[in-house]
């Protein structure tokens, strides 16, 4: 991973960024960051957050949020603004939906017997196309028990990664990628080049690796660093959590101003 003093920001319009441990530090959501948000929208870049967490939490934070969308549950739905209303869209019709939330429940409480001291995360009852095991939030399974709810999920046809405190468990062939590229094709009426400068995405974690390999200008808060990726983002800052994220939008708007500046 290379320092994010390297990165060319200045064509930079929008920044997808997933928000557990890297707009949050130590789970909150400070005022700086909130500031960094309320900067990046003000100068005109658009921000769309991308996570794992549950449609109760996308549907509060596309409406409190200075955010231009929210794709949550892995990219099961995402809630998009259209002529001013809000939007839910889901990735797969209900029918598919009901069929593969039965099925997934099932999985998952065979999960949460296999592995002792596993549970459902509190926020699961806010969930609508996944479910969430907690491994690090109010519980404390830590990496191991973590990959044992993986593994044993994953033999059973269930999609299951971490983000930095869930191992996310869904049926359905989405996930933050392709729910991105919906996105980014119905909203926006456009799609990622092969060498894209106007979009950046930040992350942190297992769950954002397709956005590493999808963005050219894919950015790691340095707490990356903590988890062993296939897939790693190609900048890191040296800040971890949301005063990485505030790195990352100081570092936009000084590109910004540079750009401006060059005669």
């Amino acid at each position: 991973m290379l320092p994010l003093a390297q990165a060319n920001l200045a064509q930079v319009r929008a920044v997808f960024t997933d928000v557990d441990g890297t707009l949050t530090t130590h789970g909150l959501l400070p005022s700086a960051t909130v500031r960094a948000l309320e900067w990046l929208a003000a100068h005109g870049v658009q921000v769309v957050l991308v996570s794992g967490r549950p449609s109760g939490w996308g549907e509060c934070w596309a409406r409190q949020l200075p955010v231009a969308g929210v794709i949550v549950e892995n990219g099961g739905l995402a809630f998009v603004r259209r002529k001013g209303r809000l939007h839910k869209v889901y990735a797969e019709p209900s029918r598919v939906r009901l069929a593969n939330r039965l099925a997934l429940t099932r999985h998952v409480n065979a999960a949460l017997e296999h592995v002792p001291g596993a549970q459902l995360s509190m926020d699961s009852v806010a969930t609508e196309v996944d479910l969430a095991i907690d491994y690090a939030e109010e519980a404390s399974l830590g990496p191991e028990g973590a990959g044992r709810l993986e593994a044993f999920l994953r033999k059973r046809g269930v999609t299951a990664v971490r983000s930095s405190v869930h191992v996310n468990c869904w049926l359905g062939p989405f996930d933050k990628r392709t729910a991105v590229e919906s996105f980014l094709r119905e909203e926006w009426k456009t799609s990622l080049r092969a060498n894209e400068r106007r979009y950046v995405y930040v992350g942190d974690s297992f769950n954002d690796q397709p956005l590493f390999q999808a963005f050219p200008l894919s950015i790691g808060v340095a707490n990356v660093k903590d988890v062993e990726l296939e897939h790693p983002p190609k900048f890191v800052t040296r800040a971890r959590e949301g005063k990485g994220f505030g790195e990352v939008a100081d570092a936009i708007g000084r590109a910004r101003r540079t750009r401006k500046a060059t005669p």
